[in-house]
């Protein structure tokens, strides 16, 4: 992605390269889009099916955008089902049918540094996307995580309002450790949330929806439910487990943040049983990975796109463009996902929400 401008109404997407979420076992655990061998083919490595973005968005416009800037190139895909051994096995089958560049969303980013390294030890270029992996990577792609988490952060507390004080109770589900983005998404949610609540229960929900619900149980068990102000979510996927679990234990009205404007959140969000979410475009994110993995292909410098250096887990620094989130809450759904074409109306306003597509001014 050339140093452009993609804009939401809500902000411009400044292009100079971190998600989401990871999950269990999959269903759709492997599928490829072709399985030619040689030098113009680029494969890409995705985590799990059960986080919606990944099969319904990034596959579809990875492969899109390969195709429009290199007619004659293919694209090989393989899908991890949430299984890091998995994983490894498909970048080595990748390597072993002479796939020149990999693009990979690791499920476990540390787990696959031998299997970059391997691949790159035998000339293939890899590049890093949306999760910054351990190893000899030429890229990244993502987001400003450390931005995402401060958004979720802000938006927790803007939705609390007068409320927001130190005495106030927020219990707080972040995601998975194996994944590095987990951990920029809680600093930057600690960023702005450090001493201005009372952070009661801090807890992994290691991305599921399942375990997220459990962890809020536990947590309304100890605080007591009366007394919990607000819950930060580090995805959609978890706050839908966690909206769940709060409607059982009798709790309405607080605010409850996500990300990644999955359609079941920003549902939450008109019903009101969510606050918020953090939209990081994906056509953008997929875009820029798949012009960074044709122009690796054909040999060109990536110096004018990967324009900033993050450094991953294993040490090394790696040339990354990192895009701008975008904080989703009610009162612009309509210049966010509805003007970018991510959903329509009718999506979103099913005939369980037409009532309040409705009062939030959507119909």
């Amino acid at each position: 992605m050339r140093r452009v401008v993609i804009g939401t109404a809500a902000v411009s997407m400044a292009l100079s390269v971190a998600a989401c979420g990871k999950a269990g076992d999959d269903k759709k655990s492997d599928s490829s889009s072709s399985s030619s061998s040689g030098g113009k083919t680029i494969g890409l490595l995705l985590p799990d099916s059960v986080t919606a973005r990944y099969e319904k968005f990034d596959h579809p416009y990875f492969e899109a955008q390969v195709k429009k800037l290199c007619a004659d190139c293919t694209v090989d895909y393989a899908n991890a089902a949430g299984d890091a051994a998995k994983q490894a096995q498909q970048v080595s089958t990748m390597v072993t049918k002479g796939v020149k560049v990999i693009v990979i969303s690791a499920q476990d980013s540390a787990a696959i540094k031998s299997s970059i390294d391997a691949a790159v030890a035998k000339g293939v270029k890899v590049v890093a996307y949306d999760r910054l992996a351990q190893g000899k990577v030429s890229a990244y792609v993502s987001f400003d995580n450390v931005k995402v988490g401060e958004l979720q952060g802000q938006a927790l507390l803007d939705a609390l309002g007068s409320k927001a004080t130190t005495k106030s109770k927020v219990v707080m589900i972040n995601g998975d450790d194996a994944d590095p983005n987990a951990a920029q998404f809680k600093a930057g949610a600690h960023k702005a949330l450090d001493g201005k609540v009372d952070i009661a229960y801090e807890q992994s929900g290691l991305w599921k929806d399942t375990v997220a619900a459990q962890k809020v149980k536990a947590a309304i068990t100890q605080l007591g439910a009366k007394n919990i102000a607000g819950v930060y979510s580090a995805n959609d996927g978890m706050a839908g487990g966690i909206a769940t679990t709060l409607k059982g234990a009798g709790i309405s009205g607080i605010p409850l943040t996500g990300q990644d404007a999955e359609l079941a959140g920003i549902q939450r969000i008109v019903a009101g049983t969510q606050s918020s979410t953090v939209y990081k475009a994906f056509k953008p994110e997929a875009d820029a990975a798949a012009t960074i993995a044709v122009d690796l292909l054909q040999g060109k410098s990536i110096d004018s796109l990967a324009t900033s250096t993050q450094t991953s887990g294993s040490g090394d620094k790696v040339p990354s463009q990192l895009l701008t989130p975008v904080s989703v809450t009610k009162a612009n759904i309509k210049d966010t996902v509805i003007k970018d074409g991510l959903y329509t109306v009718s999506d979103i306003c099913t005939s369980e929400f037409a009532k309040a597509c409705k009062a939030a001014g959507l119909q």
